[in-house]
């Protein structure tokens, strides 16, 4: 037994912002993918991933009486007892979506009623299919969006105007000839945690200053940004993108692992390149925005970067 793939997602713009309803903009990567499957054999990984599985299931029994959605369970419990599990090329702890595309494996396969990808998508759909994938993912995270499940499920570009208001986004296409410029990820060589991250956000919102800094820079630049790159303005994006990448390195330092501070800085005042926090941050991989890769390559030249989008 294989299950189809689900792709890792990159969340380009709104990490922490979309909590106080800034604009983001969430994109498929599938250079990761995922899939459900059953092996004769299971390696460590595969045990591992069966036993967090049991436990996932447990929790779904759990949210059933939700009246939001139904599950299949007795055909799952019989999966994962055969020793179902998810076989994932998707690095945990790295905010490309890792329980994200699980989640949506799940829902995919033992969803009862589920609303599927061949439908006419109305916003009404698109919020129902967030708040359950939101639910199961709380399993993972203790709170979720439910916007990874969402963009894993849908395999499309989503663009999230606010809480309530989210749609299927077309971007810019891509252009392979002679484009310098590029989105890429950098590997920070640590693995992050979401909750502790997502905590240290919640408990600086305690304070007036964070909260008018959130809402009068950091949402304002991101807002920004996402439209920028909607349109395909380079120019505005980049200033908008240097201004967010500081905004952030002044006050979002406990996101960024500390040996990234000079780094982050450096590209700021060379213009090489620009970072920001891909996810909750705290390790995993830093997103990066560079109008000449070559040169972005050069300044990182002891960093792995994976090229995510081209300009």
């Amino acid at each position: 037994m294989k299950g189809p793939l689900f792709y890792s997602k990159i969340l380009l713009f709104g990490e922490y912002g979309i909590i106080k309803d800034s604009k983001g903009l969430s994109i498929p990567y599938n250079f990761f993918k995922g899939a459900l499957k059953v092996s004769d054999n299971p390696d460590e990984q595969a045990t591992k991933s069966n036993k967090s599985l049991i436990d996932f299931t447990n929790y779904l029994e759990n949210i059933q009486d939700k009246d939001i959605v139904e599950f299949d369970l007795e055909r799952l419990k019989n999966d994962v007892t055969s020793g179902m599990y998810f076989d994932s090329s998707i690095p945990q702890g790295y905010g490309v979506g890792s329980s994200g595309a699980l989640v949506a494996a799940i829902y995919d396969k033992y969803a009862k009623d589920k609303i599927t990808v061949l439908e006419n998508l109305t916003r009404d759909k698109l919020l129902r299919l967030k708040e359950i994938f939101g639910l199961m993912e709380s399993f993972f995270h203790g709170s979720s969006s439910g916007l990874d499940p969402l963009n894993s499920y849908l395999s499309l570009p989503i663009l999230i105007n606010s809480k309530d208001n989210i749609e299927p986004a077309g971007i810019p296409s891509q252009s392979v000839d002679h484009k310098k410029g590029a989105v890429f990820l950098l590997d920070s060589g640590i693995v992050g945690e979401t909750a502790p991250m997502v905590s240290i956000f919640m408990e600086s919102m305690k304070q007036e200053g964070f909260r008018s800094m959130l809402k009068n820079q950091f949402v304002k630049h991101t807002d920004a940004c996402v439209d920028d790159f909607l349109k395909g303005d380079i120019k505005s994006l980049f200033s908008n993108i240097k201004q967010l990448s500081n905004v952030v390195l002044d006050n979002f330092k406990p996101m960024i692992p500390k040996q990234f501070h000079a780094l982050w800085k450096n590209g700021i005042e060379t213009n090489d390149y620009y970072l920001k926090l891909c996810g909750s941050g705290g390790g995993g991989y830093i997103l990066g925005f560079t109008q000449d890769f070559n040169k972005a390559q050069a300044a990182l030249k002891d960093y792995k970067l994976e090229v995510v989008y081209n300009f």
